[in-house]
């Protein structure tokens, strides 16, 4: 498979070097050449696929035949060693939960993907690579722990002082090895100018080999459409028109959920569900993309002004508005929103949504007010005590602390203050 840049002016390129580059040399986005669906054969045998035989047929033609079927099949088996359970609050909404891995986030399957992919193009090389990468919040531990040991490969991580939760602080800045974390006097947005700048300066990819693990990253992204094959899985049987909610900031997460469609999966419909930075929101109404800069929520990883996954989703539909309205919905909802749909899935159904997933689900309220057959499932994509401040405030109810989170809760922050594009720069060749 080759990917082309979608800014159109860069050399194709293959999968090692997307993965490896991050960004095309023209600053655009890597996307795959062609997307084959897959045949009849694979869904008519779906329901007795394992998990990591449904990911493997759905992945591999983007990545082959640069990662042997063998090593791919072990790749594929050691990302997804956790579970994807979905979880049923009424006859028309469940909650897809992907917060079983090990930092207890969504990004945990794409930052085990692509860092077992980076070790394997890195195995023979005597050369070091440097991955640079901004966090609204989970990324950052999730590359952490999935970079963690990996040969060749050190990590720097950018993010927004003060505007990660206390848990997602400590899951970036404590684990030392070849992982260091940047703290930015800025928002993410900032973080993600810096990044980006980073890969086009010269003076630095000519001293270093830089790569990203954003979802701008090919092997961070792809793998994201996993979520969807698996829900569906579970779902299918039952429901008939299944649409998903998905809380989006960078837009990665949705978009790969359209890519799993575009390979054959019957989705009827996907959901934007936003808090009050709701570029995409605007855009459906007004036909007018008009990125602002970001603004703090409590809802922290959807803090994104310039959704950067935009311009894959725009290429899926061929740049077609009304084909992409067709196939997304999009809502836009406050903090006090957020909090009331808290309490609300809370003492419903005894269930506890973490910020980000009450905003997906009350984006599956909104659509189902207008198509009420559907069976809405909305993306619960991190778990609630990683936002122990919000959650037991609003539903003043103490909640326990996960191993995972324990784990990190007593070790030492060990972050440097940066504020300009020159301190990272100054960073990253001392």
């Amino acid at each position: 498979m080759n990917y082309y840049s979608l800014n159109k002016n860069a050399p194709n390129t293959s999968f090692k070097d997307a993965v490896i580059k991050g960004l095309a040399p023209d600053k655009g986005l890597y996307f795959p050449e062609t997307i084959t669906p897959l045949p009849k054969s694979f869904w008519n045998n779906f329901d007795n696929l394992s998990y990591s035989e449904i990911a493997f047929e759905a992945i591999k033609q983007f990545v082959s035949p640069e990662i042997p079927e063998a090593t791919l099949k072990t790749i594929v088996k050691e990302t997804l060693s956790f579970d994807f359970p979905v979880v049923k609050l009424n006859d028309n909404i469940s909650t897809l939960e992907l917060f079983h891995g090990p930092t207890m986030a969504f990004k945990d399957v794409g930052a085990r993907f692509m860092a077992r992919c980076l070790g394997y193009f890195n195995k023979d090389n005597t050369n070091e690579v440097t991955v640079l990468v901004a966090t609204s919040g989970d990324t950052g531990g999730a590359v952490a722990n999935g970079f963690l040991g990996v040969k060749g490969v050190n990590v720097v991580i950018l993010y927004p002082s003060g505007k990660v939760s206390d848990i997602q602080e400590k899951q970036l800045t404590t684990l030392g090895q070849n992982i260091k974390a940047l703290e930015v006097n800025g928002t993410f947005d900032d973080c993600q100018a810096m990044v980006k700048t980073a890969f086009l300066d010269d003076s630095l990819t000519s001293n270093m080999q830089l790569t990203s693990a954003n979802s701008i990253n090919v092997a961070r992204w792809l793998p994201q459409l996993f979520y969807f094959m698996f829900a569906y899985k579970q779902l299918h049987n039952k429901h008939k028109d299944i649409v998903f909610s998905v809380p989006s900031g960078n837009f990665g997460n949705v978009c790969a959920g359209m890519m799993a469609q575009q390979l054959g999966l019957p989705v009827k419909h996907f959901i934007a569900s936003n808090n009050e930075n709701n570029v995409v929101t605007r855009y459906l109404t007004s036909q007018v993309y008009e990125p602002k800069p970001s603004v703090q929520t409590i809802s922290n990883a959807m803090d994104v002004g310039a959704p950067s996954n935009f311009i894959r989703i725009e290429e899926i539909y061929k740049n077609n508005f009304d084909a992409l309205k067709g196939n997304l919905s999009s809502y836009s909802f406050s903090d006090d929103e957020t909090k009331e749909a808290m309490i609300e899935i809370y003492n419903n159904y005894n269930y506890v949504a973490d910020p980000h997933g009450a905003v997906g689900y009350l984006g599956c309220k909104a659509y189902l007010s207008g198509n009420p057959n559907a069976h809405c499932v909305f993306l619960e994509t991190a778990h609630p005590t990683k936002f122990l401040d919000v959650v037991e405030t609003v539903i003043k109810e103490e909640q326990p602390l996960p191993e995972q989170i324990q784990a990190v809760m007593g070790k030492e922050k060990v972050a440097i203050k940066i504020s300009t594009y020159e301190d990272l720069k100054i960073f990253l060749l001392k």
